[in-house]
């Protein structure tokens, strides 16, 4: 058996596995987060007519069927990634990120090509709904299996915080835009430029992500004594027989996903068209507000490795079932910068026992020969289903005249998770490799503390 490596070598190994990760997940999550970014600009280039509204549900449509193929995506590459290693999927879901971007940079407006380029714009989502179903999977099981054990919240952490730069270097780059271009030049062609760097970026990680070494619970399981025999990895009988935590996996990430989109991608459309701010504040308000929360991230992560996973979640669940409607109530008619990102940051403080750690909790659930596909696929319909739903039916509601019926969907699916999350078991202990079990079983056999496993061991 090799020996293994030093710990400053380990240390040095786990750091660039955390860098790597987290820099390619940013990349993609900007060219996800971009689209709905600078929606306000391009809406009415590929949809006609004279009511907002009504161009901004159009692109939010477009928006939510990249979603609907999210759970395609996650079925091939949480398969790839359970059959092949974390690492080729990772790379492969860079790629498409950067052939959807660079479509949509070129994709010619109502005006040139009618209704063709909305068409592109739509092949374009399609694409990036195949890339990041597989990302969310490959970078959550990769992210949690590269931490040490003691540290995997904090590990996981970074994907919501790679998740929230890549939005806020969207972001950001829509304020510089915003400031150097006039509003009729954002309209006309400044769009474009985001989609052009989001290529342009996605070329240096595919390069970066290259370099990533495998993790070690995927390479025991390659090489295992039944490595001979991979054909049941990451299949659908094989995650079947885990169709339980699957289930958990869809129920647990209902409540999150909505209100992550409520307080992300909708805030800056809601607190224009409902508040009245102008475009400039609103953005601004965003910015400031992900900022901050992506600094949250890892001191939640680090708190669920003190004292386990579901209190963080059960919070969430809570402050989220009875605080929406009075936090959208109040930003609805928020007057200024400073009211709109308090409310704001409330509402992300809440959201952020759910997104600090869930990438853990769903890797934890599954066995390592099926632990991408575990994640991938049913997190990725509840998003289809919930997350990428949740602009368009806020935007449903509000063209109906019933804004305030929204605020009451999302608190209605935080207490659905609620449920789940006071009834399923908490992870934090469970073993991820036949290494961890027999780690925790030499520890039992010698009187040491008790470590139950609280998700299936990885053999």
């Amino acid at each position: 058996m090799p020996k293994p490596p030093p710990p400053a070598d380990e240390r040095k190994k786990r750091r660039l596995a955390l860098v790597g990760g987290s820099l390619g997940n940013l990349v993609e999550w900007y060219d996800w987060f971009v689209y709905a970014s600078f929606a306000i600009y391009f809406a009415d280039s590929f949809f006609p007519g004279d009511n907002p509204t009504t161009q901004l549900m159009n692109t939010a449509g477009i928006f939510a069927v990249g979603f609907l193929m999210r759970p395609v995506g996650g079925w091939i590459l949480g398969r790839a990634a359970d059959r092949h290693g974390r690492k080729s999927a990772l790379t492969l879901t860079v790629t498409m990120m950067s052939v959807a971007a660079l479509l949509i940079a070129v994709a010619p407006t109502y005006g040139q090509a009618g209704y063709f380029g909305a068409l592109v714009l739509l092949l374009a989502r399609l694409l990036q709904g195949m890339s990041i179903g597989g990302e969310y999977a490959a970078s959550a099981t990769y992210l949690t299996e590269a931490s040490a054990r003691n540290r995997r919240g904090l590990g996981s952490s970074f994907q919501y915080v790679s998740m929230t730069c890549g939005q806020l270097l969207g972001l950001g780059i829509l304020i510089t835009l915003q400031h150097t271009l006039t509003t009729a030049q954002l309209e006309s062609w400044g769009w474009r430029i985001p989609f052009v760097l989001g290529a342009l970026f996605a070329v240096v990680v595919f390069w970066l992500r290259r370099r990533l070494q495998e993790t070690d619970a995927f390479k025991e399981e390659a090489s295992g004594e039944d490595a001979h025999d991979d054909s049941t990895r990451g299949t659908l009988k094989v995650l079947w027989q885990h169709r339980r935590q699957a289930g958990l996996v869809m129920a647990l990430t209902l409540g999150g996903t909505v209100a992550y989109y409520t307080y992300t991608t909708y805030l800056t459309k809601y607190l224009v068209g409902s508040a009245g701010m102008p475009k400039t504040t609103a953005t601004l308000v965003s910015f400031t507000a992900l900022t901050l929360f992506a600094v949250l991230q890892p001191f939640a992560g680090m708190l669920s490795d003190r004292i386990g996973r579901r209190p963080l979640l059960i919070t969430f669940a809570v402050g989220c079932t009875i605080g929406t409607y009075p936090i959208m109530t109040a930003l609805g008619s928020a007057s200024s910068y400073w009211s709109a990102l308090g409310l704001s940051l409330l509402a992300l403080v809440i959201v952020t026992g759910y997104t600090s750690i869930n990438a853990a909790v769903k890797a934890e659930l599954f066995p390592t020969r099926v632990r991408a596909l575990g994640v991938a696929l049913p997190y990725a319909i509840a998003n289809a289903l919930f997350g990428g739903t949740a602009e368009y039916v806020a935007l449903w509601f509000k063209s109906s005249g019933h804004e305030t019926l929204f605020f009451w969907y999302v608190s209605g699916c935080a207490l659905i998770s609620l449920v789940t999350y006071v009834l399923m078991p908490d992870t934090r202990n469970a073993a991820l490799s036949r290494a961890e079990a027999q780690a925790d079983a030499e520890a039992e056999a010698d009187g040491g503390p008790d470590r139950p496993a609280a998700a299936p061991v990885s053999c």
